[in-house]
């Protein structure tokens, strides 16, 4: 037991030097990516059955967000503005802003030219009417060779 504790307490001497070393940075959180990504949900729900995403996007015009749909792909772009002021000196500036695109894979085909799109309190929701896939059989024909004209 003496030598777990002794190997807890080098631990704690040890944190206690990087915290030292450091100071505060590793206490930080980490921005995964430069500039505003978008958090999104993707669920499916409903009679007749569709897909649904919801992004949040607060402090994003609406008239600066723009929507695609590409097959099985929801394309969501657009632009925060960072809310900087001249005059003001900043203390701590954490709101990311930029511009943004965010490419959503949808789980199955999806009615483009029906969906439809409502923001509301800083979160985008974009409903995407399911369809049946396109379920083609193709016969093949098969070709054969005479024997006179194989050589």
């Amino acid at each position: 037991m003496t030598a777990q504790r002794d190997l807890f307490t080098n631990f704690e001497r040890m944190r206690r030097e990087m915290d030292e070393l450091f100071g505060d940075v590793l206490s930080q959180p980490v921005r995964r990516r430069p500039g505003f990504v978008p958090a999104v949900d993707v669920y499916y729900e409903g009679d007749p059955p569709r897909a649904i995403v919801q992004a949040e996007i607060a402090g994003v015009d609406a008239d600066e967000i723009g929507l695609e749909i590409k097959g099985r792909q929801l394309v969501i772009a657009g632009h925060r503005r960072r809310a900087i002021s001249e005059g003001r000196l900043y203390q701590q500036l954490e709101i990311a802003s930029g511009a943004f695109r965010r490419v959503i894979e949808l789980g199955a085909d999806v009615a483009g030219d029906q969906a439809k799109a409502q923001f509301r309190d800083g979160i985008l929701r974009v409903e995407l009417p399911l369809i049946e896939p396109a379920e083609q059989t193709h016969s093949v024909p098969i070709e054969t060779a005479r024997r006179s004209e194989i050589r």
